[in-house]
């Protein structure tokens, strides 16, 4: 995997936290930081997701295409978070043609 080196300014009480959470873990810091990363991330693309699909503007199918989840999962999430789900015949049209993708 190739990395690219990126620098952030942080306050120096997220920094501490950090370091807690780094000793706590006994990992590195950095490392820490990139797992932080790739799980806000992935949250924040289901949120994004979540956010269009509750509004009505994607299906569930795109909303888990967005979020990067599979149908399932996405459905898991929707339950879980008690979204209530607009379902019809655009969103089945749009979800069977994302499976068969």
């Amino acid at each position: 995997m190739k990395e690219k080196l990126t620098t952030i300014r942080l306050s120096i009480n997220l920094d501490k936290e950090l370091e807690k959470l780094a000793v706590l873990k006994d990992t590195d810091k950095s490392k820490l930081i990139r797992d932080l990363l790739i799980l806000g991330i992935r949250e924040k693309k289901i949120q994004e997701a979540l956010i269009l699909y509750s509004k009505g503007k994607i299906s569930l199918g795109k909303a888990a295409r967005v979020a990067g989840l599979s149908l399932w999962e996405m459905m898991e999430i929707v339950a879980e978070r008690k979204i209530p789900m607009p379902y019809g015949i655009r969103e089945l049209e749009e979800d069977l043609k994302g499976l068969k993708e």
